[in-house]
């Protein structure tokens, strides 16, 4: 099934705040065996916020369920040598440092090759691995402006904006997993170690496919035209008596049904309006017009009349909307996850289909700095002499320090 499609690939985890672990939360969903590798005080999303939930970042939390973590200060020699005994026996490993800081530490996709031949090494940064731009840092809102996307967000002469939720990190990491994905296929048929160079720039640009395919057609940079499609009308966001909803009606069929469901017949033999061609250049005036008309009845009078005419509209719902929906609570979303100091937590769980839902597959909150150290250590066939040793000099680090006498491995993990 699904959720278990993984079961039995080891994956070493080096990444922080949020491309890479939405990355490996994904092979983590899928199944996978995923260790966070991290510093002793913690990876950086952990200090992300606010809000905060006793403590705890709910952006850290969100993007790291499903995984272990095994505290290991890397920037001693030990550590360094620990976490290349433990790739020995990893099929994957998953890191977003800026270029030359894996090679820095010994860990390059190089050095682990000699001892690992079947190793999937993916590297996530801003520009890539390679180019004149490869040392340059650049976050989500960076790569939304560098990358074309912010210029065509909002209004017609208003300021920039850009997506609030941080897509290039998240379409990154998602596609940094379908590779990881295409890379285990590989070594499966004996094409040995894969190097992945996923670039955050990248994957901004290849989302944007439908514009850039216009923009080459046409040579023209994309308007700004707010809630709408650029490439059909209407298909747009209108105000109601009480909110807004979105409606989109250019196919001939609908445009016709709605211009008699609003009572405006007549917009149908207007040459401004009759083609999706023409509406489109006319979006402006079209927009007005039907603004006026919907904003005398309330959104969910609308809904009703729209959908007896299979008219495709949707309200512009708000996050609490969202979750108080029909469709939210259908959809197999929505989870409760025990996290041992924040609590229990609400979150969006992983539902690609029935298949997936089918099963009782309890998800595991995000974990504590260090909470499965010993145990990753001793499934990684490190000695219990030697974790000691590391605990002992503060190579490692444990929560808690030491594990309850009756607690076994396996319970822990």
């Amino acid at each position: 099934m699904l959720r278990d499609s993984l079961s039995g690939v080891r994956v070493l985890d080096f990444s922080h705040v949020l491309a890479g672990p939405v990355c490996s939360m994904t092979l983590a969903d899928l199944g996978a065996d995923v260790v966070k590798i991290e510093p002793p005080a913690g990876e950086l999303g952990r200090k992300i916020g606010p809000p905060w939930i006793n403590g705890e970042s709910p952006v850290f939390m969100s993007v790291n369920r499903n995984k272990l973590s095994a505290s290991i200060d890397l920037k001693t020699d030990a550590g360094r040598c620990l976490v290349r005994k433990m790739l020995c026996d990893a099929d994957v490993l998953v890191e977003n440092f800026r270029p030359g800081v894996m090679q820095s530490m010994g860990l390059d996709f190089a050095s682990v090759r000699e001892i690992n031949p079947n190793l999937v090494y993916c590297s996530i940064s801003a520009f890539g691995q390679s180019g004149s731009n490869r040392q340059r840092p650049g976050v989500d809102g960076v790569i939304q402006a560098v990358s074309g996307l912010m210029s065509t967000l909002g209004a017609a002469n208003e300021d920039p904006l850009k997506v609030p939720v941080p897509i290039a990190d998240m379409v990154g990491g998602y596609l940094a997993a379908i590779a990881i994905l295409a890379a285990l296929h590989g070594v499966r048929n004996g094409k040995g170690a894969q190097q992945l160079d996923i670039s955050l720039y990248n994957a901004t640009v290849m989302l944007q496919q439908i514009s850039f395919a216009s923009f080459f057609a046409s040579g023209r940079n994309p308007d700004k035209v707010g809630s709408a499609a650029p490439y059909a009308a209407p298909n747009e966001a209108v105000p109601t008596e009480d909110g807004w909803i979105v409606v989109v009606a250019y196919h001939p069929e609908r445009w016709t049904a709605l211009c008699e469901e609003l009572g405006m017949p007549w917009l149908e033999s207007d040459p401004r309006f009759a083609t999706n061609d023409d509406r489109v250049r006319n979006r402006k005036a079209l927009h007005q017009l039907l603004a006026s008309r919907f904003s005398e009845c309330s959104t969910s009078q609308w809904m009703e009349r729209l959908a007896l005419r299979d008219i495709i509209c949707a309200p512009v719902s708000s996050y609490r909307d969202v979750v108080e929906s029909a469709e939210y609570a259908e959809s197999g979303l929505a989870c409760t996850l025990d996290h041992p100091v924040a609590g229990q937590i609400r979150a969006n769980g992983f539902a690609l289909g029935p298949s997936d839902r089918a099963q009782d597959n309890a998800d595991r909150a995000a974990p504590l700095n260090g909470e499965h150290t010993l145990a990753v250590l001793a499934r990684y066939g490190i000695e219990h002499d030697q974790i000691a040793e590391l605990l002992d000099t503060g190579v490692i680090r444990a929560y808690p320090a030491r594990p309850a006498p009756t607690q076994t491995h396996d319970e822990v993990l």
